[in-house]
Parts: C-alpha cells; structure tokens; sequence
C-alpha cells in the first residue's frame, strides 16, 4: 500500500504535491488540494468559478483573499506567490497539525477578463455586497458564496486596494471593532498598522463582515494595484508568513520585520489638487517632507506650463500617492503621516 500512496487521488480535488511523514503507527498524507469553492451560471460566457487552495488539515485557522475587483493585478500576483511557498512548505511538512489554511486569489476574474474594476454587468462592487443575499443580485450572491465559504476561521488576511488608484506604504488596516486587535496586526511586521473607524458604508465590506462573524480580519496594503511591483509583493508574502509564523501555523525561519507603528486613520492629512492637468509627482511613500515642500506639480495639458505647486502643509512622511497621470479639481493626490514635535 506505501507504494501506491502518491498514485491515490481524492475525488473533486487536484492532488499537485504529496509529502509522506511516519509517526509511530500512523501515516500521514500531505497535499494541496484545488477546489472549485463557488460557480456561478452564467447565460453568454463561461460559469464563473471561485477557486480555493487549502493546506494543510484541521481547524481553519486562517483565510486568505485576493482580488475582489477586476483591476487587482498585484493582489492577484501576491496570492500566486503564497500558494507557491505555501506548496512547498506543505511538501516539507512545515505546516503544523490540526491547522488550515485557505488561499482564495481571486473572485472577480470576469472583471479582470475584459479590464473593468467592479462586475461588468451592472458596475458593481463586489467589496460592498457583503455579508451578501443568497438569492438577491448577481454580486450579492457571488458575496453570499464566498461568505459561506470563508467564515469560521481565526484570522483572515485581504489584499485590498484603495478607491483611487495610487501607492501606499505597505501596512495593515483594521476597523475598530469589538474583534479588532492592533497588537496582532503588528505580528505581519509591516511598517504601519493603520485603524479606522467604520463608517455605515463599510458595514458591507469583506473585512467588516468577517470580523462581525468572529474571524480576526486584516487588510494588507501594498505599493500598487494595475501594475506588478515585485518588491511590494514580496513584502506582503514575507508579512503572512511572518504572520503565520507567530500564530505558531507554520514552522518558517523569516526576517524580524518592523516594529509597526500604530495610528489612526482619521489623524492622516489629506491633500487635494486645486487645479487639474498632468499630475507629475516629485515624492513617494516613505520619503520624508517639510512643511512648504513641493511635492508635486500640476501641469497645463496643452502647454506643459505648471499650474499648480502642491505644496506640503506640514512636516511628516509620505503615506500615499495618486498614481494617474491626470488629476481633476480636488482630487486626492497626497495623504502623509504628520511628524508630532515635542
């Protein structure tokens, strides 16, 4: 029987891998195993498919997702990676007992198909449909699946994305609630753990929704979203793994990270453009600026002259960055970090 382990295949599931370990009498069998977690019909192209890769066996430990919307490349490409380390992690058996993990990369492919950011039928988000109605709109009953698939685990981890496009520091986000904890958000040793206060529109988010059912919920941020940026990705896989690491899920010899910095969302300045044009910006996330600072200028379209000096209303860092090579009338082009003086 040993020697037709590696031959057995389960049923519905794809068997990509398999790691043998003898413990006194018993054996075990290790393997990823790809599923289709939720289809959908649909009447002119192919049924859409959500698709999971879970690791290891046990309690489901922690919940992984990655594009929820049809412009989410680099979330995407990070989910990619980690279903890759966490193959080979598997392999080896460093993947502790009794835990699961789940790697969800993408919901909203039909989207990303034809280059839309939310559903393509109805424009749609599928990020504000949660908890999700099982028999209500197309993206409330894709919300509902995915929901019913992911609820019940001790953490989840989103890569998400901001409504503008632009670049971030990478840090976690949490909304404060009851089930919030800034002290393991600072276990992704990211350089920021950034809470926010929810507001009645996130009541329907993914991070919400799965901290109400009881799931420890993180959002992590990275330096882009259409576009690949190599260095960013890697900093988010090395974060989960880091995560997971000190959850004691998995057995990973990882870099320290950063001891984060907590703040508040609502203590970020804003900085808005007062003239629109090409927006050409001179700093990026992380640099560092005083007040006076010129951080951007705003050029004429048709005669390349400056319009506007976006100047730094204050001394502090670089948090984020409006990523588009136009901007409009008052327009996010900067939030910072203000530096507090003794």
């Amino acid at each position: 029987m040993t020697e037709n382990l590696n031959e057995r295949i389960c049923e519905g599931i794809e068997q990509i891998r398999c790691f043998r370990k003898e413990e006194g009498t018993r054996l075990y069998i290790k393997y990823m195993r790809k599923e289709i977690l939720y289809s959908l019909k649909a009447p002119y192209r192919d049924d859409l498919r959500v698709t999971g890769y879970r690791f290891g066996f046990g309690e489901k430990t922690a919940c992984i997702v990655g594009a929820l919307r049809g412009n989410e490349v680099q979330q995407l490409y990070i989910c990619s990676l980690l279903v890759q380390k966490l193959k080979e992690l598997e392999a080896h058996g460093h993947i502790t007992q009794n835990h699961e993990i789940l790697v969800i990369p993408s919901v909203n492919h039909y989207a990303m198909n034809i280059g839309k950011r939310f559903w393509a039928v109805d424009n749609t988000d599928i990020n504000r449909k949660f908890p999700g109605i099982e028999n209500g709109g197309t993206t409330e009953r894709i919300a509902a699946g995915v929901m019913e698939c992911i609820k019940g685990y001790s953490y989840g981890i989103q890569f998400a994305s901001f409504y503008m496009p632009g670049q971030f520091i990478p840090h976690v986000r949490m909304m404060e609630t009851a089930h919030s904890s800034a002290s393991l958000a600072n276990l992704f040793g990211l350089p920021y753990v950034v809470l926010r206060k929810p507001k009645p529109y996130d009541t329907t988010t993914l991070n919400y929704n799965w901290q109400i059912s009881g799931t420890n919920a993180f959002s992590v941020y990275t330096n882009d979203t259409e576009n690949i940026n190599e260095e960013s990705a890697q900093m988010a896989v090395s974060a989960v793994l880091r995560f997971l690491t000190r959850m004691g899920v998995l057995k990973y010899n990882c870099h320290g990270g950063y001891i984060a910095s907590v703040i508040r969302e609502d203590e970020l300045t804003a900085i808005h453009a007062e003239r629109s044009g090409i927006f050409r910006p001179i700093l990026h996330p992380g640099d560092e600026v005083v007040r006076g600072q010129i951080m951007a200028r705003i050029l004429d379209p048709y005669e390349g002259t400056v319009r506007e000096n976006v100047m730094s209303p204050t001394d502090g860092i670089v948090f984020f960055t409006h990523q588009k090579p136009l901007v409009n009338q008052k327009d996010l082009v900067f939030t910072m970090i203000r530096r507090l003086h003794a």
